[in-house]
């Protein structure tokens, strides 16, 4: 029986940036997605799978678009001119070419982000909002507009010149730690797909060109990956201090640590490679009491100098209260559940962990109430573990 279920999972973000590409037009590549997976679903039960099913959802989608073109031009419109497919082995590199499309500095950088996690990784609107800390309707908006300049401006659908690659880097390597991510973070519905797809564009692009942020956030996403296997347990989420670390890939950490020591070495050394260098603190420690907060908090205050955000400021507030107590990490976290951080589920679980370690239960359990009001049903759970285990105390 053929499961096309798990080919649209596998294959339909390869197709669509493949129909982007050959299509020059977001819109009507999701269209030949559709069309084409449409057909399969009425041909291959009766014909069976064919050898290459994405190459066929590809000529099915291209060729449904075609005729299509072609019925529009009959009625006055223009024709495009539009390139040939290529062999296979030149598809594997599309999703990297959208990227670079989508990234390129015409549109907004929040935009060029946005469009590339739509398109490329088809993730709803509703989870990069999340991820960006913004209402969907106000995201969604991004998206079309951004859609309409690369349109309007009639980009090309390739990875730039060498010269033209430092202008997009940024906004690159942002959108491939967001899809690592979006497969790793979620406790609704963990993608190891979409993580493992980041570490091969991450790979690919820094065979590309040379620069130590390529290097430092390959080895960040190799050090975060190496530990997934200790990140949930009876599909709860389990706390990094109480991570069994026998279940890490240690060779995996090794790489990674050793791309983040070639990029401090390269001297190109910005925000990938510092939180790189915090991770693999982490993972190197041979357990949570050994692990060295001194230089973590450290590293978070240089990430803050480089980087300003609530969500650092937020993460250096946890590594100073294991230096200098939860008092001084609750003094910094309040202003930001109170502020810039009042919608972030994972500030109010913060701000809730360091007023029980302060013995402040009731300000806890308040606190513990507004991260589950923030929180999806998968999430919830775990959370209100944390709450009985609080009334327990």
């Amino acid at each position: 029986m053929i499961d096309l279920a798990a080919i649209w999972a596998q294959d339909r973000q390869r197709v669509l940036a493949t129909l982007i590409r050959l299509l020059g037009d977001f819109d009507r590549a999701e269209e030949a997605l559709h069309e084409a997976f449409l057909a399969a679903a009425e041909k291959w039960p009766r014909q069976g799978l064919p050898d290459n099913p994405f190459g066929w959802l590809v000529s099915a989608g291209r060729f449904r678009a075609l005729d299509q073109m072609r019925r529009e031009a009959r009625m006055g419109g223009e024709l495009p001119d539009l390139p040939a497919p290529e062999l296979a082995p030149e598809w594997q590199d599309d999703s990297l070419r959208l990227i670079f499309t989508c990234c390129h500095p015409a549109p907004p950088p929040e935009a060029q982000v946005a469009l590339t996690l739509r398109t490329v990784c088809g993730l709803a609107t509703e989870d990069i909002a999340r991820a960006f800390l913004i209402r969907p309707p106000a995201l969604a908006q991004r998206i079309v507009r951004a859609k309409a300049r690369i349109k309007a401006l009639g980009l090309g659908y390739e990875i730039p010149e060498p010269s033209e690659l430092p202008a997009r880097l940024q906004a690159v390597l942002h959108v491939i730690y967001l899809v690592f991510n979006e497969g790793y973070l979620s406790a609704a519905a963990p993608r190891p797909d979409l993580s493992t797809e980041a570490i091969r564009l991450c790979r690919h692009l820094g065979a590309l060109m040379q620069d130590g942020e390529v290097l430092g956030l390959l080895g960040l996403m190799l050090c975060h990956e190496a530990r997934r296997q200790g990140r949930f347990k009876d599909g709860a989420p389990v706390a990094l201090e109480d991570q069994d670390r026998g279940q890490w890939d240690h060779r995996m950490i090794a790489e990674g640590r050793a791309l983040i020591e070639r990029a401090f070495a390269s001297g190109s050394v910005g925000p990938f490679t510092i939180q790189g260098a915090i991770a693999a603190l982490h993972a190197n420690a041979p357990s949570a009491g050994a692990t060295d907060w001194a230089e973590i908090a450290g590293l978070y205050a240089v990430l803050e100098r480089l980087q300003p955000s609530p969500v650092v400021r937020l993460n250096r507030a946890m590594a100073l209260a294991m230096v200098r107590g939860p008092a001084a990490g609750l003094a910094m976290v309040q202003p930001l559940t109170q502020g810039p951080l009042a919608n972030y589920r994972l500030a109010h679980l913060a701000e809730a962990d360091l007023l029980t370690r302060l013995q402040r239960r009731p300000e806890a359990h308040a606190a513990y109430g507004r991260a589950l009001a923030l929180s999806s049903d998968a999430e919830k759970p775990a959370i209100e573990a944390l709450v009985a285990k609080l009334h327990g105390a």
